[in-house]
Protein backbone atom coordinates (compact mmCIF):
# COMPACT_ATOMS: atom_id res chain seq x y z
CA UNK A 1 0.00 0.00 0.00
CA UNK A 2 1.50 3.34 -0.82
CA UNK A 3 1.81 6.22 1.48
CA UNK A 4 -1.48 8.55 -0.29
CA UNK A 5 -3.48 5.53 0.65
CA UNK A 6 -2.23 4.94 4.04
CA UNK A 7 -2.97 8.84 4.79
CA UNK A 8 -6.66 8.35 3.20
CA UNK A 9 -7.38 4.74 4.98
CA UNK A 10 -5.65 6.63 8.03
CA UNK A 11 -7.76 9.54 8.02
CA UNK A 12 -10.85 7.75 7.63
CA UNK A 13 -10.64 5.42 10.34
CA UNK A 14 -9.76 8.67 12.56
CA UNK A 15 -13.23 10.36 11.64
CA UNK A 16 -14.62 7.02 11.87
CA UNK A 17 -13.63 7.21 15.89
CA UNK A 18 -14.08 10.65 16.65
CA UNK A 19 -18.29 10.29 15.21
CA UNK A 20 -18.32 6.92 17.59
CA UNK A 21 -17.02 9.10 19.99
CA UNK A 22 -19.18 12.56 19.62
CA UNK A 23 -22.52 10.72 17.70
CA UNK A 24 -23.07 6.75 17.68
CA UNK A 25 -26.33 6.39 16.15
CA UNK A 26 -25.51 8.45 13.38
CA UNK A 27 -22.66 6.72 12.42
CA UNK A 28 -24.36 2.80 13.12
CA UNK A 29 -27.28 4.96 10.49
CA UNK A 30 -24.17 5.76 8.14
CA UNK A 31 -22.63 2.32 8.17
CA UNK A 32 -25.75 0.60 7.39
CA UNK A 33 -26.76 2.72 4.21
CA UNK A 34 -23.13 2.40 3.23
CA UNK A 35 -23.53 -1.79 3.76
CA UNK A 36 -26.89 -1.47 2.01
CA UNK A 37 -25.24 0.30 -1.08
CA UNK A 38 -22.07 -2.06 -1.20
CA UNK A 39 -24.68 -5.13 -1.34
CA UNK A 40 -26.82 -3.02 -3.94
CA UNK A 41 -23.67 -2.68 -6.27
CA UNK A 42 -22.19 -5.82 -5.88
CA UNK A 43 -23.74 -7.88 -8.21
CA UNK A 44 -23.06 -5.64 -10.80
CA UNK A 45 -19.23 -5.09 -9.80
CA UNK A 46 -18.58 -8.78 -9.57
CA UNK A 47 -19.21 -9.38 -13.70
CA UNK A 48 -17.29 -6.40 -14.28
CA UNK A 49 -14.54 -8.09 -12.17
CA UNK A 50 -14.35 -11.16 -14.15
CA UNK A 51 -14.72 -9.61 -17.36
CA UNK A 52 -11.48 -7.26 -16.50
CA UNK A 53 -10.00 -10.52 -15.38
CA UNK A 54 -10.55 -12.00 -18.70
CA UNK A 55 -9.77 -9.10 -20.40
CA UNK A 56 -6.01 -9.39 -19.33
CA UNK A 57 -5.87 -12.85 -19.71
CA UNK A 58 -7.28 -13.21 -23.54
CA UNK A 59 -6.40 -10.09 -25.14
CA UNK A 60 -2.96 -10.38 -26.77
CA UNK A 61 -0.32 -7.64 -25.58
CA UNK A 62 0.22 -7.37 -29.16
CA UNK A 63 -3.15 -6.25 -30.45
CA UNK A 64 -3.40 -3.31 -28.03
CA UNK A 65 -0.40 -2.68 -28.86
CA UNK A 66 -1.61 -2.70 -32.98
CA UNK A 67 -4.80 -0.79 -32.28
CA UNK A 68 -3.84 1.74 -29.60
CA UNK A 69 -0.41 1.47 -28.71
CA UNK A 70 2.35 3.86 -29.74
CA UNK A 71 1.89 4.07 -33.53
CA UNK A 72 -1.64 3.70 -33.69
CA UNK A 73 -2.90 7.69 -34.43
CA UNK A 74 -5.84 8.82 -34.63
CA UNK A 75 -6.87 5.14 -35.48
CA UNK A 76 -5.98 4.51 -31.94
CA UNK A 77 -8.23 7.34 -30.46
CA UNK A 78 -11.24 5.93 -33.14
CA UNK A 79 -10.93 2.63 -31.14
CA UNK A 80 -10.38 3.97 -27.84
CA UNK A 81 -14.00 6.13 -28.30
CA UNK A 82 -15.64 3.24 -29.81
CA UNK A 83 -15.06 1.03 -27.08
CA UNK A 84 -15.62 3.60 -24.47
CA UNK A 85 -19.54 3.83 -26.53
CA UNK A 86 -20.19 0.34 -25.79
CA UNK A 87 -18.81 0.03 -22.13
CA UNK A 88 -21.85 -0.39 -19.88
CA UNK A 89 -21.15 0.60 -16.38
CA UNK A 90 -19.83 4.25 -16.78
CA UNK A 91 -16.41 5.27 -15.56
CA UNK A 92 -16.46 2.33 -12.76
CA UNK A 93 -15.45 -0.01 -15.77
CA UNK A 94 -14.00 2.39 -17.67
CA UNK A 95 -11.09 3.02 -15.01
CA UNK A 96 -10.32 -0.80 -14.58
CA UNK A 97 -10.57 -1.23 -18.39
CA UNK A 98 -8.36 1.76 -18.94
CA UNK A 99 -5.64 0.67 -16.38
CA UNK A 100 -6.00 -2.99 -18.36
CA UNK A 101 -5.25 -1.77 -21.60
CA UNK A 102 -2.75 0.42 -20.07
CA UNK A 103 -0.74 -2.53 -18.85
CA UNK A 104 -1.20 -3.61 -22.21
CA UNK A 105 0.95 -1.37 -24.49
CA UNK A 106 -2.15 1.83 -25.38
CA UNK A 107 -0.89 4.97 -25.14
CA UNK A 108 -1.95 7.46 -22.92
CA UNK A 109 -3.48 9.95 -24.97
CA UNK A 110 -5.70 6.80 -26.21
CA UNK A 111 -6.24 5.85 -22.52
CA UNK A 112 -7.30 9.76 -21.83
CA UNK A 113 -9.75 9.58 -25.06
CA UNK A 114 -11.11 5.68 -23.62
CA UNK A 115 -11.92 7.33 -20.47
CA UNK A 116 -12.91 10.78 -21.74
CA UNK A 117 -15.36 8.98 -24.21
CA UNK A 118 -16.56 6.53 -21.46
CA UNK A 119 -17.54 9.65 -19.70
CA UNK A 120 -19.60 11.57 -22.95
CA UNK A 121 -20.00 9.41 -25.35
CA UNK A 122 -21.74 6.16 -24.16
CA UNK A 123 -24.10 4.53 -26.80
CA UNK A 124 -27.20 4.27 -24.35
CA UNK A 125 -26.52 7.36 -22.36
CA UNK A 126 -26.51 9.30 -25.84
CA UNK A 127 -30.11 7.44 -26.96
CA UNK A 128 -31.79 8.54 -23.50
CA UNK A 129 -30.10 11.98 -24.17
CA UNK A 130 -31.79 11.90 -27.19
CA UNK A 131 -35.08 10.87 -26.28
CA UNK A 132 -35.60 13.73 -23.87
CA UNK A 133 -33.52 16.69 -25.26
CA UNK A 134 -33.72 15.87 -29.50
CA UNK A 135 -31.37 14.41 -31.75
CA UNK A 136 -30.18 17.54 -33.09
CA UNK A 137 -29.23 18.93 -29.46
CA UNK A 138 -26.98 15.07 -29.08
CA UNK A 139 -25.60 15.57 -32.54
CA UNK A 140 -24.02 19.34 -31.96
CA UNK A 141 -23.26 18.37 -28.16
CA UNK A 142 -21.51 15.14 -30.00
CA UNK A 143 -20.02 17.43 -32.75
CA UNK A 144 -18.17 19.80 -29.99
CA UNK A 145 -17.45 16.98 -27.41
CA UNK A 146 -14.95 14.55 -29.84
CA UNK A 147 -12.89 17.20 -30.80
CA UNK A 148 -12.11 18.44 -27.78
CA UNK A 149 -12.10 14.79 -26.50
CA UNK A 150 -9.14 14.26 -28.92
CA UNK A 151 -7.33 17.46 -28.72
CA UNK A 152 -7.26 17.15 -24.98
CA UNK A 153 -6.87 13.87 -24.78
CA UNK A 154 -3.65 14.11 -27.22
CA UNK A 155 -2.15 17.22 -25.54
CA UNK A 156 -2.37 15.54 -22.35
CA UNK A 157 -0.86 12.57 -23.69
CA UNK A 158 2.10 13.91 -25.34
CA UNK A 159 2.87 16.32 -22.44
CA UNK A 160 2.74 13.35 -20.41
CA UNK A 161 4.98 11.28 -22.39
CA UNK A 162 7.43 14.15 -22.72
CA UNK A 163 7.49 14.00 -18.79
CA UNK A 164 8.34 10.49 -19.22
CA UNK A 165 5.37 9.72 -16.78
CA UNK A 166 4.89 5.99 -15.91
CA UNK A 167 1.79 5.36 -13.51
CA UNK A 168 2.56 3.65 -10.43
CA UNK A 169 2.82 -0.20 -10.41
CA UNK A 170 0.37 -1.65 -7.56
Amino acid sequence: MNSTAIFINGLALICLVLSLIFNRQKIKQAITAATRSFLRILPQALPIIVLIGLFKVWVKKETVEKHLGQRSGLRGHFWGILLAGTTVGGLYVAFPVAAALYHKGARLAVIFSYISAAAIVRIPMTNFEASFLGIKFSLLRLAVSLPLLLLTSELLGTVLQKKNYAPQQN
